[in-house]
C-alpha cells in the first residue's frame, strides 16, 4: 500500500477573532504538495488573515492548522496542545516563504544583499554559498543584471521579483503570496505573474491571494472564494469561474471579470 500524501496545508475549523470581531469563522481547507491554491473574495473577507495564520504571523483563536503534518505554532503532547517558544516558531516560519503586497525590501541594501540577508542571519548559512544561490535566484527572476541596484533604482515589478527571490533564498517548502501584484502599475503585473507561473511549473506549493482571475484560471489547481470569514465555494478554477453556484460569488465575479 502506498503511504497517504500528507497535505502541505491543512486547516480544520480555523477561527480567528480580533476582540469581538470574528474574521475567520471556521475554515476547512487542504492544499496538497505541489498544488497552487488561489484565494479570492472581496476586501475584508478574511483572505489575508488566513494567509497570516498559516505562518503564525497571527495566532488562530480556534481549530487546527498544520503545515506538512505539523501544527503551526503549537506542539501536541497527548491530549494537550502547547504553544512553541518564539525561536521554534521562527525556525518553522523560515520554512514558509511570504511575499507581501508591499515589497518590504531594505532600502539601504542592494537587490543581492536583500536576498542574502535572511539565510545568513536566520539560518546561519555561510555567506559565500548564499551569495552564489542569491545570484542564481536573481537570474531566475530575470534580474541578473540588477544585483547591485538599490530598491529605489528598481521598478515596482522588479522590486517584487527581488522579494520573490528573497523568499526563495530560504528554500521554503511553501510560498504564500498576499496580492503580490496589487501595488503594481498594470504594465508591470505580467512580469511578476510570469515568475509565479515558473514556480508553479517547477512544483512549488503556493497559496495565492489574488484578483488576477486569468492567473487563477490558468495556473491554479484549486480556487477558493471566501466571504464573511468562511469558504463559500471552491473547486477547479475553470469550473468555479465558468459556473459559479453561489449568488455572492456571481456578484463578485461580475465586478472583477
Amino acid at each position: 500500500m502506498t503511504e497517504p500524501v500528507v497535505p502541505m496545508v491543512k486547516a480544520e475549523g480555523v477561527r480567528k477573532s480580533f476582540g469581538a470581531h470574528r474574521v475567520l469563522r471556521g475554515i476547512d481547507l487542504e492544499v496538497a504538495p505541489g498544488e497552487v491554491t488561489c484565494l479570492i473574495g472581496r476586501s475584508g473577507s478574511g483572505k489575508t488573515t488566513f494567509l497570516r495564520c498559516i505562518n503564525h504571523l497571527e495566532k488562530i483563536s480556534g481549530g487546527r492548522l498544520s503545515v506538512d503534518g505539523e501544527l503551526v505554532g503549537y506542539r501536541q503532547r497527548g491530549d494537550k496542545v502547547y504553544e512553541l517558544h518564539d525561536r521554534d516558531i521562527a525556525r518553522k516560519r523560515a520554512e514558509i516563504g511570504m511575499v507581501f503586497q508591499r515589497f518590504n525590501l531594505f532600502p539601504h541594501m542592494t537587490a543581492l544583499q536583500n536576498v542574502v540577508e535572511a539565510p545568513v542571519r536566520v539560518k546561519k548559512e555561510p555567506r559565500a554559498s548564499v551569495v552564489e544561490r542569491a545570484a542564481a535566484l536573481l537570474e531566475r527572476v530575470g534580474l541578473g543584471g540588477r544585483a547591485s541596484f538599490y530598491p529605489s533604482q528598481l521598478s515596482g515589478g522588479q522590486q517584487q521579483r527581488v522579494a520573490i527571490a528573497r523568499a526563495l533564498a530560504m528554500q521554503p517548502k511553501l510560498l504564500l503570496f498576499d496580492e503580490p501584484t496589487s501595488a503594481l502599475d498594470p504594465e508591470l503585473v505580467g512580469e511578476v505573474l510570469d515568475v509565479m507561473r515558473g514556480l508553479a511549473a517547477d512544483g512549488m506549493t503556493m497559496v495565492v491571494v489574488t484578483h488576477e482571475m486569468g492567473f487563477a484560471r490558468e495556473v491554479g489547481d484549486n480556487l477558493v472564494f471566501m466571504d464573511g470569514g468562511v469558504i463559500v465555494e471552491s473547486g477547479a478554477p475553470r469550473e468555479v469561474l465558468s459556473n459559479p453556484t453561489d449568488e455572492r460569488l456571481r456578484t463578485f465575479l461580475s465586478k472583477v471579470l
